[in-house]
């Protein structure tokens, strides 16, 4: 089917960040490699990073008026639940204009008004859920969408409607080049550092206390630093301080480059980072996000300490000693790193755009 004239529209639905929207690109990806003639159209919300990832790939972007309802405040829910009927009508608005085939859910709030407009309107529908509890959104839409993706099988419980398939979360395709670049590598000691494409502080600041107490003790890692938008200027300003060395940068546009070079990784335990890592072979130390829905971090980072490729350290336990106690067990140690990266690799699955794509064209007709 590669190469087909077949004209396939493919709305995608939520986001808001890259760990919702790179598993999303992987999938518009595979369609745009089996279809010449496709086009996607990504729907998303008001905040976050989407507008910038998605307009750096190229991608054409529509917006609806929605916020998240879990965890707010009972004022802030009624004023979103007041204006849901008007997202529901863009949706529907966007919907028609572009006349899409399918559409695909990706998780977070925008996902809820579109999917329900693709439905009213006889749209075959799909939703991936990429954390091993599912969000409010997915929870609510799993009901009455056509397909349910899931990325751990624990999650098959917890959704009512179709049967979940276990899929894996999306990876982007040139991720995957990174495997093939380590003779690029010159023997020295790499970490690569991030807090997600939004950045996080509470990593920042540690990982420079860390790094700190590891050049004290004579170690030399290389460090590849994605810091965030808005911590970028502080924690520069930390290392030039501390006399440290790094590539100190607030968003990595070449993630394939920089997990080539990478020995180990430090990061949150978002669905499509833990799956990109297991994929890539590369040990991790995760610090979950201690305030994601329901903690659907601190789960998913169980699954990739459970293959014994990684290892946890709750933000609440979170310090620069700590921190360097952990990178130091396996920075002298070579054949624990290769054995840690060999056993991340067991949640892998890299078919899994493969996957979704297969079972997305069984829901059209074209």
């Amino acid at each position: 089917m590669e190469g087909s004239q077949k004209e396939i529209r493919l709305i995608v639905a939520g986001g808001g960040t890259g760990g919702h929207l790179f598993p999303a690109i992987a999938v518009v990806k595979e369609i745009e490699r089996r279809f010449n003639q496709s086009k996607a159209l990504f729907i998303i919300g008001r905040a976050g990073r989407g507008q910038d990832i998605l307009s750096r790939q190229g991608y054409q972007v529509a917006r609806v008026d929605v916020e998240g309802l879990k965890g707010r405040g009972w004022k802030i829910m009624a004023s979103v639940l007041f204006r849901l009927p008007k997202s529901v009508m863009q949706s529907i608005g966007h919907v028609r204009r572009f006349s899409p085939h399918v559409i695909f859910g990706v998780g977070g709030y925008s996902a809820g008004p579109v999917c329900l407009a693709g439905w009213l309107l006889g749209v075959p529908t799909a939703i991936h859920e990429q954390n091993a509890l599912p969000g409010l959104t997915n929870r609510m839409l799993a009901r009455f969408v056509d397909r349910v993706f899931i990325s751990f099988d624990k999650t098959r419980d917890l959704l009512a409607g179709p049967e979940p398939i276990v899929t894996g979360t999306p990876i982007r395709p040139e991720l995957l080049e990174a495997r093939t670049r380590g003779e690029e590598k010159d023997g020295r000691f790499t970490i690569l550092v991030m807090g997600g494409s939004q950045g996080a502080k509470a990593i920042n600041q540690a990982f420079v206390e860390a790094l700190s107490e590891l050049t004290s003790r004579g170690k030399d890692p290389r460090v590849i630093h994605q810091t965030g938008e808005l911590d970028y200027e502080r924690t520069r300003a930390d290392y030039e301080t501390r006399g440290l060395k790094g590539e100190v940068i607030p968003f990595i546009e070449d993630m394939a480059d920089a997990y080539g070079r990478a020995d180990l990784v430090v990061c949150r335990a978002g669905a499509s980072t833990l799956f990109e890592l297991a994929a890539l072979g590369k040990p991790a130390i995760l610090i979950p996000y201690p305030f994601a829905a329901n903690q659907h971090q601190d789960v998913n980072a169980q699954a990739l300490v459970e293959t014994g490729g990684a290892d946890m350290l709750r933000q609440s336990e979170l310090t620069g000693g700590r921190l360097a106690m952990l990178i130091e067990g396996v920075m002298g140690d070579r054949v624990l790193l290769e054995k840690k990266g060999q056993a991340v690799m067991k949640l892998a699955k890299v078919d899994a755009a493969k996957v979704i794509v297969d079972r997305l064209m069984e829901l059209i007709s074209v």
